[in-house]
């Protein structure tokens, strides 16, 4: 999986991880499967924290990575068993279901909906430099550390190009 665009973020986050700063909130800095997480996952965008999903959709995300989110995404056998330990050990503990099954998608999460469907504008996400609701990083300024912080928010599009 490579996405030129954020293989410098993935490979920061690899670098700090390899110095023993944890990059994800919550979660102890560099296991084998972190590593591969912020490489693989952040080479096209920033490496979801496990925490923003259950276990039970991590597994469903890794076990769909031929098609993932119209992508070919597909790792080694033994990328992917590294890659799901960690993301399923570090998970978060709530439910994220609709109709029986797994969320794939953060953004459709309770949580998320709570956080930014009823503080934002809705056409928040048609913002030029925003594009998406999973483009965290157009507005958490920390999101490729696993961060989202409000005190660190910097909202795209507001006058003089930016909404505090």
């Amino acid at each position: 999986m490579a996405c030129n665009a954020w293989r410098s973020v993935g490979i920061v986050a690899l670098m700090m991880s390899m110095t023993g700063e944890a990059t994800a909130e919550g979660a102890p800095a560099a296991t084998s499967g972190q590593a591969l997480w912020q490489q693989e996952c952040g080479s096209c965008h920033v490496p979801y924290p496990p925490r923003l999903l259950p276990a039970s959709s991590w597994n469903a995300v890794m076990d769909g990575l031929g098609k993932h989110f119209g992508a070919d995404a597909s790792l080694t056998p033994d990328e992917s068993t590294a890659i799901r330990k960690f993301l399923v050990d570090h998970a978060g503990r709530g439910r994220a279901e609709k109709n029986g099954k797994p969320l794939l998608r953060i953004t459709e999460t309770p949580w998320f909906v709570h956080e930014h469907g009823e503080e934002l504008p809705a056409d928040i996400w048609k913002r030029k430099d925003i594009g998406s609701p999973s483009n965290c990083a157009a507005c958490h300024t920390n999101a490729a550390r696993g961060r989202f912080n409000e005190s660190e928010i910097r909202i795209p599009g507001g006058r003089g190009g930016y909404e505090d």
